[in-house]
């Protein structure tokens, strides 16, 4: 009796060290599933008015769009670094964006290494890297104002916003159905969060950051708990928190007021 529980213990130590050793080498392919999207080869031509952005790190060249504020003069204008979910690439994002664009705010989205035609390979660091090369470079433009540059991150784009608010100084951040980190989501597949390689802790980086944030999250997110962006805003020191009713892949289920809210926003923190 003893020895066969012995050996069905064995087994399941075994079983259990192969599925956790699988999980370690897998993650990212979990993390960032929008690297095997296809793209088309080429940017967009000049004539959509759109600026193919090509940011150097030391992992290859990493894209960015950058689109202008509509009607911009020739002052510096407010911009908004913008990082997206996971299963996205910049291509999906131009039209999703315009509601920055018509407060007069210039938009650069952010591709992450190894999505669309950028080198490299996604995590933690390399994104993180990416965003703050982003950052240099809005802030080298004549048509951008350094001291009103706003990140927003949605779904896992909110980590690179965050880790962003650590190196660069932000005029504010949005979130949009954020996370707490991703050490939580180890409890999902049975795993201690020390086998995690990208962390993203937005937690710590919420308690640090001293401007405003906005944070949105679905009452009925299915896939990043509505608790993540309770608790991220009860830790910042200068949050406004805004439930929405809806899940996570419908967020927001309203357009109209997600824009009103965001420009309040903006508005009252004297970034637009």
């Amino acid at each position: 009796m003893g020895t066969n529980l012995l050996r069905v213990i064995s087994t399941v130590v075994v079983v259990y060290g192969c599925y956790a050793a699988f999980c370690y080498f897998a993650q990212r392919l979990i993390i960032y599933p929008g690297r095997g999207i296809r793209v088309p080869a080429a940017p967009p031509a000049p004539s959509t008015g759109i600026a193919s952005i090509w940011l150097e790190t030391g992992f290859g060249r990493t894209e960015a769009w950058f689109l202008p504020a509509r009607g911009a003069s020739a002052r510096r204008r407010p911009v908004v670094l913008f990082f997206h979910g996971n299963g996205e690439v910049i291509d999906f994002l131009p039209e999703q964006v315009e509601g920055f664009r018509d407060m007069g705010m210039g938009v650069l989205l952010i591709e992450y290494p190894g999505y669309g035609r950028s080198a490299g390979d996604p995590s933690e660091a390399s994104i993180t890297a990416t965003a703050a090369a982003a950052y240099d470079a809005m802030a080298k433009r004549d048509d951008v104002n350094p001291a009103r540059m706003v990140a927003f991150g949605r779904s896992v784009g909110c980590g690179p916003a965050c880790a962003l608010s650590r190196q660069r100084p932000l005029a504010a951040l949005i979130l949009q159905s954020p996370f707490t980190s991703i050490r939580p989501f180890a409890r999902r597949f049975l795993l201690p969060g020390f086998l995690l390689r990208d962390l993203y802790d937005n937690r710590s980086a919420l308690e640090a950051f001293p401007g405003p944030v906005l944070i949105m999250h679905g009452r009925y997110d299915d896939i990043i708990p509505f608790t993540h962006g309770k608790e991220l805003a009860r830790v910042a020191r200068n949050a406004r928190f805004v439930p929405l009713d809806c899940a996570h892949n419908d967020c927001p289920p309203d357009w109209r007021e997600f824009w009103r809210v965001v420009a309040a926003f903006l508005r009252l923190h004297g970034v637009v």
